[in-house]
């Protein structure tokens, strides 16, 4: 009777997932411009904008920006598709995370239309966001983001997205 190969140590794949995620994130100068995070909970990712004064549109009211916010959902949403999508590949060790790490990055989703609904203010404090891919194919997906802060029931925007997704062979 064939054993049954032992299975790789907790620790070292949650490395390699944090690894993937960390090299995906940080080749998208854009997040590190404004400061996102990413939170990895299996294969769930929670975007992170930690509040900073120069987020701030409306200093009477003061709101973050209306730009900022949809950066911050349009961000969210190309990484959880860009990490699903590659997720199979870093599982399976076709991708190496050495190579990710070296910022030899596969080519990322590309934008064809981003509709953002304002719901209420972003109030100046941390926001979260969560996207949610609705449609993936080989050529085009269907992605959905919503952002809160203090209550994830009372989003303050939300988001549905189209993106071109690149070639498997190039």
């Amino acid at each position: 009777m064939a054993r049954r190969p032992r299975p790789e140590p907790v620790q070292q794949v949650k490395q390699r997932r944090d690894a993937a995620l960390n090299a995906l994130a940080g080749g998208v100068p854009y997040i590190q411009t404004l400061g996102l995070q990413f939170d990895r909970r299996g294969d769930e990712l929670t975007g992170i904008l930690p509040f900073k004064d120069d987020l701030i549109g409306n200093p009477i009211l003061p709101a973050i920006h209306g730009g900022v916010t949809a950066a911050f959902l349009e961000m969210t949403a190309i990484i959880t598709l860009s990490y699903q999508w590659l997720w199979e590949d870093v599982e399976s060790g076709a991708i190496l995370v050495e190579e990710l790490e070296r910022g030899e990055l596969p080519r990322l989703p590309k934008t064809i239309d981003f509709t953002v609904d304002y719901l209420r203010s972003g109030l100046p404090r941390d926001a979260y966001a969560r996207a949610r891919v609705t449609r993936s194919g080989r050529r085009y997906s269907s992605v959905m983001v919503e952002a809160w802060q203090d209550n994830r029931d009372r989003p303050f925007a939300m988001a549905t997205a189209h993106f071109l997704m690149p070639r498997r062979d190039g």
